[in-house]
């Protein structure tokens, strides 16, 4: 988080994995009920109802602002960032962000999601909320994590962005992103947890639960058996290969071009590729894209006031 004048500056990165501050990364999850739960550890009150807040998985979806989930879990991550500096009242500039070809198209309208509430009373861990939402910015993800270096950044760079549910592409040439090279597919990491079930299903038949499976692309390991641990690397590898070979059709050449890995899918290529150490550099802060978000915030509400 940072302050602007009197205004709080909070960068949300929505994962579909994931969401994340500048300081706080919790599962995209949300449980809605009409009355108050039996756990209420991670419990946010808003408008009489309740949610439990980190539970379930959020599926993906084209547009994030066409159901309330994700305007709920920017709530939670307000507050999360909100009782850090002992606060519980604030104004809020939002800055957040959409996978690279998106952003265009979506930026207002999910602009419109996030601030359609002035203000928004709320409780978060039994703790009352009073904020005011003073202004709203939609950047594009991939490059925001890599915003604050992305001047210094000579010759061809490829930023890969590696999400749970998408994959966004970006060039930087000499410090500029270009435009006019970028690209997203629905090619996140969920797809490749997805082809271990499918793969785990068919070899063994017996399911294997998602705990297990991302602990795996994570580590590349775990205490399982050796057979059913070979079953989950393989599918990683090929997933990995799938990136590269995904990669390479937009143009990635690992001979004249330095790769930025972002995203949780950097663990899969660390774990089951080959590269080359000096042309690949991961951006491991899982939170960097919500800092990056803060960044250019920042930057941008400075240069509105200059005379």
């Amino acid at each position: 988080m940072k302050t602007f004048g009197t205004t709080k500056i909070i960068g949300v990165d929505h994962g579909y994995g994931n969401m994340k501050t500048a300081n706080h990364c919790f599962p995209t999850g949300i449980d809605a009920y009409d009355s108050e739960p039996l756990f209420t550890r991670d419990m946010l009150v808003c408008d009489g109802r309740y949610y439990l807040i980190g539970e379930g998985h959020k599926e993906f979806v084209g547009e994030k602002s066409q159901d309330d989930d994700f305007y709920l879990l920017t709530l939670a991550a307000v507050a999360m960032e909100l009782h850090d500096e002992g606060l519980t009242e604030a104004d809020v500039f939002l800055a957040a962000g959409l996978p690279l070809t998106w952003t265009a198209n979506q930026k207002e309208a999910f602009a419109a999601y996030l601030s359609r509430n002035e203000e928004v009373q709320f409780v978060w861990k039994k703790v009352a909320y009073h904020i005011r939402i003073k202004g709203v910015r939609i950047y594009p993800q991939g490059f925001a994590a890599i915003a604050e270096k992305a001047a210094a950044m000579e010759g061809v760079n490829m930023v890969a962005d590696i999400g749970n549910g998408t994959m966004n592409v970006l060039y930087i040439c000499d410090g500029k992103p270009l435009s006019g090279r970028m690209f997203t597919e629905k090619f996140g990491t969920h797809q490749c947890t997805l082809a271990v079930r499918e793969a785990f299903l068919r070899q063994t038949q017996r399911e294997i639960d998602d705990y297990t499976i991302n602990r795996v692309l994570r580590t590349g390991k775990a205490i399982i058996a050796s057979a059913d641990l070979k079953i989950i690397r393989g599918v990683a590898a090929a997933y990995v290969q799938d990136i590269f070979r995904r990669l390479r059709e937009h143009g990635y050449d690992e001979s004249t071009m330095t790769l930025y890995i972002t995203g949780g899918g950097g663990c899969l290529v660390k774990n089951f590729y080959r590269f080359n150490a000096n042309r690949v550099i991961f951006v491991d802060d899982i939170c960097a894209a919500a800092k990056g978000y803060e960044f250019m915030a920042e930057l941008q509400m400075q240069e509105e006031i200059i005379p």
